[in-house]
């Protein structure tokens, strides 16, 4: 069960945050515009690795359902006509679903090495089929238009703003599900299957049943992330599941750690702003220049950035008797 205030101060601040971004978007320029986009849709994938880190497994695989995602809403888009952003959004999450929930029982099973080696084996499989597959443009994948908001023409002048606001409120969204679903029963059955498995069964609860939920959720966002990323890119190739774009979000992951919702987006940002930057001065060495900076943070921050704030919020405060001991 939720706790009110844990719940009222989730959706407070999450609104509080998306109308922050949608106000600073009118102010930045057009580069940063798309980076943010970039960071937000990338950082709602990264939100579902982040609930099963919590869980005490991490997938190398999030790529499968980042492209089974992008490509339903590019294909709808294309083939179906269904070109409002709302619903290839909810049908790239639901598409990615469904790709994932025969895997979900076995993957259940499954921890350490073995559960991040056999998801990274599934994103690769998916991978080798979008290659292979004509129909799909093969290795060059396709293009796709510019979508509709509720059944209205975007303009050409407000596109990137229009795409960048679907993003940002849709990882709004999102971000406060997960937030609500961190505090109830079955988030917090995860945190303590994360430390004791055997117990949490002792007590009642299921181990299989949790890992599979989130197993599933995480694949609604990383769905809902590739159709907002194609919706933004305008084109969709498969790369989106290769591994190293799976690599990309756990390296996110990393740097965020599992203790803040608000500290996936901020990593998600810092690392497209590293990546961008990186790229940009280092071309040939780019990956050198991210692999140095996660090692800085790895070793300043083990815990991720966001027990900068929690670390510090969680700190008790000196008692009189401590004080007074301390003076003698």
């Amino acid at each position: 069960m939720v706790r009110k205030s844990s719940l009222r101060f989730a959706l407070l601040g999450g609104v509080l945050a998306v109308v922050a971004a949608l106000l600073a978007g009118l102010v930045i320029p057009k580069w940063l515009l798309f980076l943010t986009t970039m960071a937000a849709s990338h950082g709602v994938v990264t939100l579902g690795i982040v609930l099963q880190m919590r869980g005490g497994v991490a997938s190398f695989g999030q790529g499968m359902v980042f492209a089974a995602g992008g490509y339903a809403a590019a294909l709808l888009f294309n083939q179906a006509g269904l070109t409002d952003a709302v619903l290839l959004v909810l049908a790239g999450g639901v598409a990615a679903t469904l790709i994932s929930a025969p895997f979900a029982p076995l993957l259940a099973r499954y921890r350490g090495i073995f559960f991040a080696m056999l998801t990274l084996a599934l994103s690769m499989v998916m991978y080798g089929i979008l290659v292979k597959s004509s129909a799909l443009g093969g290795s060059d994948g396709f293009n796709v238009g510019r979508p509709t908001l509720f059944g209205a023409k975007i303009p050409d002048e407000s596109a990137n703003y229009a795409i960048y606001a679907i993003s940002v409120v849709a990882t709004g969204v999102m971000a406060i599900v997960a937030r609500v679903y961190f505090e109830s029963t079955r988030g917090l059955v995860s945190l303590a299957m994360r430390e004791n498995e055997l117990r949490v069964e002792y007590l009642g609860g299921s181990v299989a049943a949790v890992m599979t939920s989130n197993f599933l959720i995480a694949a609604f966002m990383g769905g809902a992330g590739g159709a907002l990323t194609v919706l933004a890119l305008g084109h969709i190739d498969p790369n989106f599941s290769y591994w190293t774009t799976s690599g990309e979000f756990v390296f996110a992951a990393i740097l965020a750690g599992h203790h803040s919702v608000l500290a996936v987006f901020v990593a998600s940002f810092v690392l497209e702003v590293v990546r961008s930057f990186s790229n940009l001065y280092f071309p040939n060495t780019w990956q050198l220049a991210l692999g140095i900076f996660l090692l800085v943070v790895i070793r300043f921050l083990p815990r991720g950035i966001g027990s900068l704030w929690l670390d510090r919020r969680r700190k008790p405060a000196p008692t009189v008797a401590a004080a007074g001991s301390v003076s003698r």
